[in-house]
């Protein structure tokens, strides 16, 4: 276990795959890890290269897997994409992530702090809201001709009749 030198780790719900070579680039490990112990298994490991593609909670794997000393770089999917060999499935994932890591010229996703990623989600949720009640307001208002939308300053809105 001590000549693993990158690891690629595919993440899921409850059962995350893993992937992980030596500095000859030799498959060294292969298995599966429950969530539960993924970060105890980490935690024994000397500090390797970890990959792994973006997903929903990939911002907060990395923060965990850098304080217990690896380094890891994130990937966009369509990056990956190109090194898949067969049919996808966790396991291969997880080779693909490993091999893609290792690529001189790939580009990396930075990680992100907790206030960035609630920020972003918060930002996502206010626009999709605004687009969606804007929607609703300006259709009333073709319809009726009797609504009219008057932002306000804040996050709040008002409307208001026409007389």
């Amino acid at each position: 276990m001590n000549k693993i030198s990158v690891i690629g780790l595919d993440l899921a719900k409850n059962v995350f795959q893993i992937h992980s070579v030596d500095s000859d680039s030799e498959v060294e490990l292969s298995k599966q890890l429950k969530r539960a112990v993924v970060l105890r298994y980490f935690a024994q490991l000397p500090p390797r290269l970890i990959g792994m593609e973006v997903c929903g909670g990939v911002h907060y794997w990395a923060r965990e897997l850098t304080q217990r000393g690896h380094t890891v770089r994130i990937m966009a999917p369509a990056s990956v994409k190109p090194y898949l060999k067969s049919n996808k499935n966790d396991r291969t994932d997880a080779e693909v992530i490993c091999e893609a890591v290792q690529r001189p010229n790939m580009r990396f996703v930075r990680v992100k702090t907790p206030e960035q990623t609630i920020g972003a989600a918060s930002t996502s949720c206010a626009s999709m809201v605004g687009a969606r009640a804007g929607g609703v307001v300006q259709s009333s208002a073709r319809s009726t001709g009797r609504v009219r939308y008057q932002p306000v300053s804040g996050s709040q809105s008002r409307l208001t009749g026409i007389a």
